[in-house]
């Protein structure tokens, strides 16, 4: 049993009874857990020790509350967060189903109708998240989870908080190259405010990935990720995939726009 996973079910026994370990990433764990005091199952995602010093438990335990007030069909939605010891979690309904990662690692490419579905759902999370000021700021594949045919958005709160730590502060403790690959170019150089542009275009990028079978922009390290977000347009889709129509080709050129 990992030390984490002690602490957790240490903090947190009296609430929920920590089950295992769901999976890892450079930000976060995620442990499966059973509510105790409503008999339901929960995803419990911890924040990385580094980063929630860098982050802070206030700017965490903040932005959880004003995601917290989301509900729409396509958003997880918050059940508990809170600061333990020196662990920074929020639980979640655990999501049967897989995410857009998983599929995307299973299938590569996804049929066209298929992808502009998960997108117009995506889209219509983000949509009701800005209409009440709420930017995600890490709309990504793994951030995406597909149940029951539906799509439905997660870390709302969790990529809030560490989105306004800043990436320099967080580059020091490790910023994964995985993130880099959807940031927006105004993310990418902190230049200027994030709005709900950042997140479109975030999400562009993982329409095109969805469509083409490879990240819109990807490479060796951070810098070089970061770089083409800046300066390079990806590859055409259509060179790999000529029966996308060239509306939705279109759609995912506009959402990739470097100044919107």
């Amino acid at each position: 049993m990992s030390e984490l996973l002690q602490q957790i079910q240490q903090v947190l026994g009296e609430r929920y009874l920590v089950e295992g370990e769901l999976g890892r990433g450079g930000m976060a764990f995620v442990f499966l857990a059973r509510d105790r005091r409503y008999e339901r199952r929960v995803a419990i995602k911890v924040l990385d020790p580094e980063i929630a010093t860098a982050v802070g438990a206030e700017r965490f335990l903040r932005e959880i509350r004003i995601t917290a007030q989301l509900q729409h069909p396509h958003i997880v939605p918050l059940l508990d967060s809170g600061e333990a010891g020196n662990l920074l979690y929020a639980v979640m309904p655990f999501i049967e189903g897989e995410s857009l990662r998983d599929r995307l690692m299973a299938r590569s490419r996804l049929p066209t109708a298929e992808a502009v579905s998960i997108a117009c759902e995506v889209s219509d999370a983000l949509d009701y998240a800005h209409g009440r000021g709420v930017i995600h700021r890490d709309v990504k594949p793994e951030n995406i989870l597909i149940s029951n045919g539906h799509a439905v958005v997660a870390d709302f709160g969790v990529a809030r908080a560490i989105g306004l730590a800043g990436g320099a502060t967080l580059t020091g403790v490790g910023f994964p190259i995985g993130t880099a690959a959807y940031m927006s170019p105004e993310q990418a150089t902190a230049a200027a405010p994030v709005d709900g542009r950042s997140d479109v275009y975030s999400l562009g990028c993982v329409l095109y990935e969805m469509l083409a079978g490879r990240m819109a922009f990807s490479g060796p390290n951070l810098r070089s990720v970061l770089t083409q977000q800046l300066t390079a347009d990806p590859p055409l889709i259509h060179i790999s995939r000529p029966d996308v129509p060239a509306t939705i080709i279109a759609i995912v050129r506009r959402c990739l726009q470097k100044q919107p």
